[in-house]
């Protein structure tokens, strides 16, 4: 259920073409017994490198393949249809750690760490979550002091994808007392700082092969050329990164959805029921049809929104729009892939039982559903004094 939209250029559908072709052949197969082991997926992620994935939009200048955003969602969508915890791997560490340093960095930062990131030598993460700082990242309680050509950082980061094994991360942190959002720094530190450790890794629902871990951050001393951006404008810069990383989730909920709807449509063929196959029911049709519906209009969303970032416009309420209705939909969609696989569906043997684990992260990470629709709403109805005490809302 691929979709070709006007704007596709052909590059964007060889991409897909060699996309869909290395999911098929080296993710897929790899995917279940991934799930099982919890194991990190080096093995992929070396060689989504070895394809230029890991730098797809990054300009060439910099190790990268120089493509779109378009062409990052493409080969997202193709990834999560795959495995979604090498597809999170990989939003985590080009759309949360290279994008920032690219978009927001010096040249001596894009010079220093892109290539090697974008290579994959080095794995890239991001921590703006703290243990009272989740979509209100206002309360951020990490602190950056300046001492000479240093800052001295404090804080606990969670929740940070990719956190326990990166060599690179772009954090958050407070380096003034300035009221709301306007205190935040982002800083660029890198694996063998002193005073970085990793606490635990999560045990998840899904995406179980995803790291996801806690890190601690004491008396860390990081060079004020590590400095991301100036002073006071880390909120403004991570939240244009979570507009662009909001459709490359909404790429990736396509793709499990097309996962799980693949598995469905094809076992709706083979299994017969009252001598004839399940699929010519009217429920189980009625529930194919309203599932491809769904995907081709969250993929028509996600697109959409990425076109108008590759337009250099800010998009923020089609980002999220594209975020929200992918990932709720997703989850109907697997939810119903069960419900046709019937009593199997509820088992580890079909896969389907995965995908709808994997799936359920969508409407979490990069700002959950209702943080969504809280954008949305005000972006559609403007600027209200009641909004003013949200305006650290991530």
């Amino acid at each position: 259920m691929s979709i070709d939209l006007p704007f596709f250029k052909d590059e964007h559908r060889m991409l897909r073409e060699m996309v869909a072709e290395f999911s098929d052949e080296v993710l897929a197969p790899r995917a279940r017994e991934l799930d099982e082991s919890g194991e990190f997926p080096w093995e992929n992620f070396k060689a989504m490198a070895e394809l230029g994935l890991t730098g797809i939009h990054i300009p060439e200048e910099y190790g990268g393949m120089g493509m779109d955003l378009t062409a990052f969602a493409i080969a997202m969508e193709e990834v999560a249809r795959g495995c979604g915890s090498t597809a999170l791997t990989l939003a985590a560490h080009l759309s949360l750690c290279c994008y920032p340093i690219y978009r927001f960095g010096t040249e001596e930062q894009k010079q220093k760490y892109l290539p090697k990131l974008c290579s994959g030598e080095w794995l890239g993460a991001f921590g703006l979550s703290e243990p009272q700082a989740g979509s209100d990242a206002a309360a951020t309680q990490t602190r950056a002091v300046r001492e000479g050509d240093y800052y001295v950082i404090n804080g606990t980061k969670m929740w940070m994808t990719n956190g326990g094994s990166a060599d690179v991360m772009v954090i958050t942190a407070k380096t003034s007392d300035a009221p709301g959002t306007k205190g935040i720094t982002s800083f660029i530190l890198e694996k063998g700082f002193a005073g970085i450790t990793h606490g635990k890794d999560e045990d998840k629902l899904g995406l179980r092969a995803s790291q996801t871990s806690q890190i601690f951050l004491e008396n860390v001393k990081v060079p004020v050329e590590n400095r991301l951006g100036e002073e006071g404008e880390g909120f403004r810069n991570f939240m244009t990164t979570l507009d662009s990383g909001r459709v490359i989730i909404g790429a990736m909920a396509v793709g499990l959805a097309r996962a799980a709807f693949e598995r469905a449509l094809k076992y709706a063929k083979e299994r017969s029921a009252f001598g004839r196959p399940i699929a010519g029911f009217d429920t189980i049709r009625d529930y194919l049809a309203e599932m491809a519906t769904r995907i081709e209009a969250s993929q028509l969303l996600v697109y959409h929104a990425a076109y108008l970032r590759d337009k250099g416009e800010k998009a923020t309420k089609e980002c999220a729009m594209a975020k929200y209705f992918a990932s709720e939909n997703t989850l109907w969609v697997c939810h119903k892939a069960i419900q046709i696989h019937g009593g199997y569906g509820y088992t580890k043997e079909y896969e389907v039982e995965r995908i709808y684990r994997d799936a359920k992260l969508c409407t979490i990470g990069e700002g959950t559903s209702e943080i969504q629709r809280l954008v949305i709403g005000r972006e559609v109805i403007g600027e209200l004094p009641q909004f003013a005490e949200l305006e650290g809302v991530a």
